[in-house]
């Protein structure tokens, strides 16, 4: 009979499969190494058991002990299926951008899950490394993994993946692209590659937002390119000791947009439900695209389950508030579409300039038509308020009529963005827009803005 003894015996030997749609501008062969076949679904189970069993063999981790990791979700899946098998304890630290399936499918094998601010320095007290490493010293028997610096993620890839990768293309491989996290994957698989044939090339998928693409061509740590950004499970604020930067030939940077549609795409057009990390992977390969030959072979790295990412990418709604759907805006009413069912907030001439101010501050808004038993028949701004507030204390309790500016223009549906553009100016601050019915509806610079791709 052939059986596992355990889950943990069936990761690895993940498929590689040829990219067909997406990569008909390419004139190599692509192909993609599917690492959600692993039994935790990404590729981070090979690292993770990798530690854990290094971890044992030099006293690190001991009988009943508590596994504490700080992790963007894939790692700890895989620390919490060796932690199952082999009887430990488990503590994942995450990050608040990190979808909410990763943090459902942790709790669901068993784990305690931490969640910390995504957009504070690494050194800060919240941030998800200094969270971890309070955990480790104040938890008895515990075990910090720190993936980032824990070499056995490197060597898990040398023995394992790099190995797998030679030999199902027959060692024909000619270039290696992968996102770049704790860097053990590109690292360890280069490192292999790089022994067989020094000729391979590596290269590194980047995120905006992210350090390494210029710490690579420049040796500078520049802090200036540090800021919050979506795309899950690649790029950094630090540099891992797992990063071995003389092994990768370059890097190239791919937007959070790019990333989020080609995941996307990745299921709609090669079938394969993947992440985020390989959204950018494949947009990355794109943008390398003049690097490659006719006879390479160019074999990309897919780390997790698009499963991970049904809210984010996978959502519609998710998609639109960042503007990554690409819906054709050409007039007023495409601007409104996703809030034209919301009532209009206006105020009354006879109202005091206070209850202009409350809905200001209730509705998070900058301006409101005032109206009349007449229709439309003022404005107020915001900046108006203030500039008013500055020359008289007392404006809350006057009537909107002895503040109000000129009332906004009105538009029909069907006017084209660029004519709502032009109404729209230092001295008219929106438009209004009649949907018929009686029912209007406001458009602002904000509107306008939020519309640009």
């Amino acid at each position: 009979m052939k059986y596992a003894k355990n889950i943990l015996e069936t990761i690895g030997n993940t498929p590689m499969v040829k990219l067909n749609k997406l990569t008909e501008g390419i004139d190599a062969l692509v192909l993609a190494k599917v690492e959600t076949f692993n039994p935790g679904n990404s590729v981070k189970d090979r690292m993770a058991v990798k530690m854990i069993e290094d971890a044992e063999a030099d006293g690190r981790l001991k009988p009943g002990g508590t596994i504490i990791e700080g992790t963007s979700g894939n790692t700890g899946m895989g620390l919490a299926l060796g932690a199952i098998v082999k009887g430990y304890k488990l503590i994942c630290v995450i990050s608040d951008k990190q979808s909410k399936e990763k943090m459902d499918i942790l709790r669901a094998v068993g784990a305690r899950v931490v969640v910390c601010p995504t957009d504070v320095e690494p050194t800060d007290p919240r941030s998800y490394y200094s969270v971890s490493k309070r955990l480790a010293q104040e938890t008895p028997n515990s075990w910090y993994v720190n993936q980032y610096d824990n070499l056995s993620n490197t060597a898990a890839h040398y023995e394992q993946t790099g190995p797998e990768i030679w030999e199902q293309t027959e060692g024909k491989i000619t270039h290696f692209v992968v996102g770049v996290g704790t860097g053990g994957t590109i690292s360890g698989v280069a490192k292999y590659l790089k022994e067989r044939n020094p000729d391979v090339k590596i290269w590194g998928i980047d995120t905006y937002g992210s350090v390494f693409k210029k710490y690579h061509e420049t040796g500078i740590f520049d802090e200036n390119e540090i800021y919050s950004y979506v795309t899950e499970g690649i790029g950094e604020d630090i540099l891992p000791k797992n990063v071995d930067f003389s092994l990768i030939n370059g890097f190239t940077k791919v937007t959070d947009k790019d990333a989020a549609v080609y995941t996307r795409r990745l299921a709609l057009e090669e079938g394969i439900f993947v992440g985020n990390s390989a959204g950018a992977a494949i947009k990355g390969v794109l943008q390398l695209k003049e690097h490659f030959k006719p006879e390479d072979v160019v074999v990309v790295l897919f780390h997790d389950s698009g499963s991970r990412y049904v809210g984010k990418m996978f959502n519609d709604d998710w998609m639109r508030e960042r503007g990554y759907l690409d819906d054709e805006i050409t007039k007023a009413e495409d601007l409104i579409k996703d809030h034209s069912d919301k009532p209009l907030i206006v105020v009354r001439t006879e109202e005091l300039v206070s209850h202009a101010i409350d809905r200001l501050r209730k509705y998070k808004i900058s301006q409101i038509p005032v109206i009349d038993v007449d229709g439309f028949v003022g404005s107020i701004d915001e900046t108006d308020l203030f500039r008013s507030y500055v020359e008289d204390k007392d404006i809350a309790t006057k009537p909107i009529k002895d503040v109000m500016g000129k009332p906004y223009p009105i538009v029909m549906a069907n006017t084209s963005i660029e004519e709502i553009s032009k109404l729209i100016n230092k001295d008219n601050q929106a438009v209004l827009v009649d949907l018929g019915d009686g029912r209007h509806h406001i458009i602002t610079k904000h509107d306008i803005i939020s519309s640009i791709k």
